[in-house]
Formats: C-alpha cells, structure tokens, sequence
C-alpha cells in the first residue's frame, strides 16, 4: 500500500445528506430574502413618501384651504339670499303689476296727438322731434337703421334725423352718406354729421349733435343704436306721455329680438340640437325678421334680456328723451361706458320720472358671435360698476328723492343687480362648489347648493314659459359668461386695466341670410387658433380634475354637476358657441 495514497470516499451519510440540503436551502432563502428586501426597501420608501404627501395635504387642508374656503362658502352663501330676495321682490312686483293692471295708460295721461280742428296751425301741435342715430362702422345694419328712423310716421316739418357717423372706415362713411343722400332728396330732413376724432366716443357724439343750431330748436330726442328698426307709429306712441306729464324725462320703450329666417350655423352642441329647438319654439316666435333665433347664444340672450325688460328699464338707447332735462342734469357724459344708464341715473336724482312702456317693442340685433357678446357684455358689466363707485355717494346725498328711491338705486338697482350677482354666480357655482369636493372637511348646507338656485332657476322661468326647455343651456352659459362679468366687475370697481375701453359690439345685420348683398363684408376667421377661448379652456381642466376628484373619493354627487359644467366651458373653449360666416 502506497502511504500517501488518499482513501476512497465514503458515501455520504443521512445526517450529512441533511446538513447539505439544508445549507442549500439557507444559502437559497439568504438571497431570496436579499432579493425581496431590495424590492422592498424602494417600495417601502414610495409609500413612505406617499404617506408623508398625503398628511402634507391634510395639514395644509386642514390649516389653510379650509378655513379660507368656509370663510368664502359663508360670503357666498350672504349673497345668495340677497340675490333670491331680490329676485322674489321683482317677481312679486311684476305679479302685482299683472293682477292690478298697472299700465302706463292708466298711471299717465295718454291722447293722441292731432293738428286739431284750426287748419292754419297745421302741424304745430305736433312737437319737434330729433331722432338720433350714432354709428361707428356699421357697414352690415346702417341701412337698416336710418331707413326705419326715416319712415317714422310724424309730420316732415316736426322731425329731424341725425346721423352721428364716427367711422374710421372711409369706405363706409361714403355708403352711410350715400344713403342720407337717398333719402334727403325724397324730402325727409336728414343731416349727416362727422367728427374729426371720436371723443367721448357715442357720449361725445350724442353730446356734440345737440349742439348744432337745428337741433336746439327741438323739443325731444329720441335715440336709436344702429342696428335698431323702430316701427312707424314708434313717436305717436310715445311722445304723448312727454307732451301731457311735463315731469316725466324719458320714455324707453322694450327690445324686441323678433326671429330669423333661417338658421345659418351650429351653436353648442350640434346642428340637431339647433334645428330641433327651432321646431319646438316655432308656434312662440313673433314675425320680425331680426336674429333672435341664428343660434343657441342668440335665443339664451333672448331669456337673459327679456327677463329684464319685464321687470325694468332704465337706459336711453330706443326711448325718447325731453331735451330740457338732459340739460338740466348736465348733459352726456362719457365718465363711463353705460353713458345712458349714467344720465337716467342722474335724472332720477333730481327728480325726473322715467317711464318704461313695455307695449312699444323696437326690432334690435343681438350678437351672435360669442367674441362680440362677450365684449359688449364686458362694456355693460364694467361700465356699470364703474357708475356705482362714481356715483354711490352722490345717490346717497341726493336730495330731491326718498330714503325710499335711494335704498333702491343703491342697494337693489346697483349693489345686488350689477355686483352681487355676478360675483356669486361665478365665485359659488364655478369655484367655491368644485373645490369644496378636494377639501372634505368643509360642507355647504343643501339650501344654499340646492334649494336657492333652484327656486332662483322657477323664477326665471316663469318669466320665459316658451324658452323653458332651454333653461339647462341658459344656466350653463351664464356660469361660464360669470367668470367674464366677474372679471369686469372687478375691473369697474378697482378702475383697473380697461374699464374705460369702448368697442363697439360687432353686428352682422342679414349677413346671414345673404352675403351676395354686402360684398365688401370682412369674413371672421374661421381657424381654430382664432376660435380657441383659453380662459374658458384652462377652466374647464379645473372642472374636470374637480369632477374625477369627486367621482373616485367624495361622498357627495357633485361630479354629476361639475361634469356637464366643465362640458360647456370646453365648448365654449373649443370656440363652438355662437355663429361665423365661412368662405364659400
């Protein structure tokens, strides 16, 4: 045997058969372990740092958002019922005025106007009247405007039509004199009148053609925009309340939309939408062939302004005003925007009556683009909270009208109508009620997300019975135009930014119906850079969060809500809304 040659292996035994196996499994188990805590140890680390964002936003919910948006609901809350108030107490008294039967006839001295039984006075019973017509480009209506105020049925001698033409245009003012022209050599007294700059813009035009020598020989006024058609018995109808009650200054007769002939382009959702609601109103649309009906926007305008000229009234722009009494309040001024609700103002507080005659209705055009309407709604919102803050404490310390009359024009006419209203609108419905759903340890009362809108939304409706199938759109559009009236609002109140800019609200006359008669029409683009809205675009991805917030974590329904809401500033975003002309 050789000594140094090595044994041969025993086989292993049992017991070190076990010891391997179970030094296999060890080592196997070791490096699963590892291989688990590696995963573990970023995982545990994510959730970690989930968890520390998470109690990050519940303190910062906790210790600032909620406190800030109870604070708000609260404001919001004080707002609605003073706009439900007020709201109830205008439907009250427009009831009260049906069931008793309170018209102007029977509150006023009303006879017709004759030349009476002595021929050799003629027409001198028949008082002078100046019909004013201020314009500023008005390329698509100007014919309209001036051949309506030149057949209004009142003796050729007794009557004087201004045309108060401001247009950069060349080309237009050339066709605006064109056709004082036509109708000068048919007899009717018509002047033309021009400026060399446009100062004071319509207020400054008005201002300076009552200082022509002719128009001092007058007695009354009356006032027309351009794009309105009064009917020809428009001055038998309303100067014999002039005539026969010296203290009253203004007549203002109500807006009259009319419908149109046929429908030209979508608005909001589809084109069946638009025809279907053209069947369903058909047997309620009265025969002027104006734009109430071109679109979705032109028929929820509709129901916005009439709701308001069932109620009340006071402008200039079709009513006619005693000469005497502009004077003696100062005349026009172009301080503000709302030049005319700046003069009724200021009639009312020396005493003045204004009287509104909702019987005589003139045909006007709405916009029917929704960058028109919402530049002139600009002009109206801003205009009007600019006059509040010129003149809230000159109402306060009027003298010639009662605690009564003051209460009214400082509380009702100004603070709940043109600023509390829209504020709340926007700030409840669009912002205080979204939020809400991300910040669970605030709740707004049922009364004031339910029942107050919904008894507001009766009210409104009971005013515009045809237009009832139309409210949902109606709501939605004016949660969306109250982000824009908000803005204005604001910038009326701070005299902020533009509050003293005046654009002139685009009308497109009967465009629609046939272009082939106005050749020279500047056609509105129509690319979707130009149509974009991102105001109402960046809003609407601030619904929809809301909304998906809700939907996955809330306790409540709101989503229900905010969804179709954020749907209609996407469409109004997407620049669906309104009509446009396209290229043949």
């Amino acid at each position: 045997m050789e000594p140094f040659a090595s044994a041969p292996a025993a086989p292993p035994s049992s017991v070190g058969l076990v010891s391997h196996l179970l030094s296999t499994i060890s080592l196997h188990s070791d490096g699963v372990a590892i291989q688990r805590a590696i995963e573990f140890l970023p995982r545990h680390r994510t959730d970690a740092l989930s968890v520390s964002i998470g109690d990050a936003w519940r303190e910062v919910r906790s210790w600032a958002l909620a406190p800030v948006l109870r604070v708000a609901i609260v404001v919001c809350l004080v707002m609605s019922v003073m706009l439900l108030v007020e709201v109830v107490s205008m439907a009250v008294v427009s009831l009260a005025i049906k069931i008793l039967r309170r018209r102007p006839e029977s509150r006023y001295c009303w006879e017709p106007i004759n030349a009476g039984d002595d021929p050799e006075s003629g027409n001198l019973a028949f008082p002078m009247v100046l019909v004013q017509i201020p314009m500023y480009n008005e390329r698509e209506v100007y014919k309209l405007s001036i051949g309506a105020a030149c057949t209004l049925s009142w003796p050729s001698d007794r009557i004087i039509i201004q045309i108060l033409d401001d247009s950069t245009d060349p080309t237009v003012k050339g066709m605006v004199e064109i056709e004082c022209r036509h109708w000068a050599s048919k007899g009717i007294n018509i002047h033309y009148e021009v400026r060399n700059n446009r100062k004071g813009y319509k207020a400054g035009a008005l201002k300076l053609g009552m200082e022509h020598s002719y128009a001092k020989e007058c007695e009354f006024v009356a006032i027309f925009d351009s794009d309105f058609q009064p009917e020809a018995n428009f001055l038998k109808r309303t100067i014999p309340f002039l005539v026969h009650n010296p203290r009253i200054a203004l007549v203002q007769t109500r807006w009259q939309f009319g419908k149109s002939v046929i429908y030209f382009q979508l608005s909001f959702f589809s084109t069946a939408i638009i025809y279907g609601l053209k069947m369903l109103t058909w047997h309620f649309m009265d025969d002027f062939a104006v734009n109430f009906s071109d679109c979705l926007m032109t028929r929820i305008q509709k129901m916005t302004l009439d709701y308001h000229f069932k109620v009340e009234q006071e402008v200039g722009t079709a009513g006619v005003w005693r000469i005497s009494a502009i004077n003696e309040v100062g005349g026009w001024k172009d301080r503000t925007t709302v030049e005319d609700m700046d003069l009724a103002v200021r009639a009312t507080l020396r005493g003045w009556k204004l009287l509104y005659v909702g019987d005589v209705k003139v045909k006007s055009e709405l916009p029917s683009t929704f960058k028109a309407y919402r530049r002139q709604q600009h002009r109206w919102t801003c205009g009007a909270a600019h006059l509040f803050r010129k003149m809230g404490i000159e109402i306060l310390k009027a003298k010639e009208v009662s605690i009564w009359k003051k209460f009214h024009l400082t509380y009702s006419f100004f603070f709940v109508r043109k600023i509390v209203a829209h504020l709340v609108t926007f700030f409840l419905y669009c912002v205080v009620i979204p939020t809400s759903v991300l910040v669970p340890e605030v709740t707004i009362p049922a009364w004031g997300v339910v029942y107050i809108p919904s008894t507001i939304t009766i009210l409104n409706a009971t005013r515009n019975p045809s237009s009832l199938h139309l409210m949902p759109f109606w709501i939605l559009f004016e949660n969306v135009m109250a982000m824009h009236r908000m803005k204005a609002t604001i910038i009326g109140l701070l005299e902020a930014g533009t509050f003293d800019e005046w654009i002139v609200t685009d009308k497109l006359g009967d465009t629609l119906q046939d272009k082939i008669r106005i050749p020279l029409l500047e056609r509105a683009s129509t690319s979707l850079r130009d149509r974009l809205n991102l105001p109402e675009l960046g809003f609407a991805a601030f619904l929809f969060l809301c909304a998906c917030y809700n939907l996955a974590y809330g306790q409540n329904y709101y989503y229900v809500y905010i969804y179709v809401q954020a749907v209609a500033f996407l469409v109004v975003g997407c620049g669906y809304v309104g009509t446009f002309i396209t290229n043949p």
